[in-house]
């Protein structure tokens, strides 16, 4: 592990020591993430990564998820071996499924609002956030909920939010990518028969040496998230 790999009271770690390996140590604590990524690059399971690592770890965390519902990701995460049942029956877990595709444009402020009422948990996380771009919330709009979300940071809090860099114009995702603390970028593709995901640590504050690092992963019922070498990936 790199020297400038951040220690656990500094950083948010995955549970998955290669992972944590890759992404130079891990989150940033009082931080601002930006995890990118297309449909099915798997943002979600990377995010319940991170969540289960912070779980495990003794922090707690509330989820906005407009991806599933509160039973549909228990089962989700149960079945990739991350059970935390557990943590949301004793309340170190919260879980709020909201349509942010039926709030239109009013989408932001009431996110942020309920944002701002979980602002004493450690760890917030939205996904995601595109379904509320594609309903109503242009750019501009898009760019002050970032900035919100960095000013809450400021505040001690960590928070990552899931989007999908396509849905809006370039000219607003880098001020956003700017002013995030990490920026991680998920993609996938096709090779013949096989599906191909990696994970591309574009920065991390505190872990530059980790900077553009691509690590290849699957997804595997009862194991989770598995590092594998780019090479096996690209077969």
């Amino acid at each position: 592990m790199s020297s400038n790999a951040l220690n656990p009271t500094t950083s948010i770690q995955t549970g998955n020591p290669e992972l944590d390996m890759k992404m130079g140590g891990g989150l940033p604590r009082a931080s601002l993430t930006l995890i990118e990524g297309t449909s099915g690059a798997g943002k979600s399971v990377l995010t319940q990564q991170i969540m289960s690592g912070a779980l495990h770890s003794g922090l707690s965390c509330t989820l906005f998820t407009s991806e599933n519902t509160v039973k549909s990701l228990m089962v989700q995460m149960q079945s990739i071996d991350m059970n935390v049942l557990d943590y949301l029956l004793l309340r170190r877990l919260r879980v709020y499924p909201i349509a942010l595709m039926r709030l239109g444009k009013n989408a932001p402020d009431m996110l942020l609002r309920a944002m701002h009422n979980e602002i004493k948990r450690d760890l917030l996380i939205v996904d995601s956030f595109t379904s509320a771009i594609s309903h109503g919330v242009n750019g501009s709009r898009t760019l002050g909920f970032f900035e919100t979300c960095k000013r809450l940071a400021g505040e001690g809090v960590t928070i990552i939010v899931t989007l999908h860099a396509g849905a809006i114009g370039n000219d607003f995702m880098s001020p956003i990518r700017s002013m995030c603390d990490a920026n991680l970028v998920l993609r996938s593709s096709q090779d013949g028969q096989r599906l191909i995901k990696t994970l591309e640590v574009v920065k991390i504050r505190g872990a530059s040496s980790s900077t553009g690092s691509i690590v290849g992963f699957e997804v595997e019922p009862g194991w989770g998230m598995r590092v594998i070498p780019i090479s096996k990936a690209r077969g």
